[in-house]
């Protein structure tokens, strides 16, 4: 009874991974919104890696706000001010339980609002 259910824990586990490895793929697209990338990202980071939340908040702003990968524009000026502001500001809303989507969301775009005005 007891390898039974290990062996069903050991399925969901490798279920759980498998989703989220179709996820992340999909996360590189440019048609997904910040808050479906960040969300996504941020768990698969919390789950297949040894970082903390918080390496795992920066990692994940750096990969959504700064995609695709920068060239030299005023757009990805922009985008350089609201990651150093994001990373400064809306990295503690994370948790290893809940990657709180939504308020990063907020806080990015706040900072995005920040930026235009300096």
């Amino acid at each position: 009874m007891e390898k039974k259910r290990s062996l069903e824990c050991l399925l969901m586990v490798c279920m759980v991974l498998g989703v989220i490895g179709v996820f992340s793929r999909e996360c590189r697209a440019d048609t997904v919104d910040f808050k479906q990338c960040y969300g996504i990202c941020f768990v698969t980071c919390v789950l297949t890696t040894g970082n903390t939340t918080f390496g795992c908040a920066a990692e994940c702003l750096k990969d959504c706000i700064l995609n695709p990968p920068p060239t030299h524009t005023l757009m990805n000026t922009h985008n350089f001010c609201k990651l150093g502001c994001a990373t400064s500001l809306c990295t503690h809303f994370s948790t290893k339980h809940d990657p709180a989507a939504e308020k990063v969301e907020g806080c990015v775009n706040s900072c995005s609002e920040t930026c235009i005005k300096s």
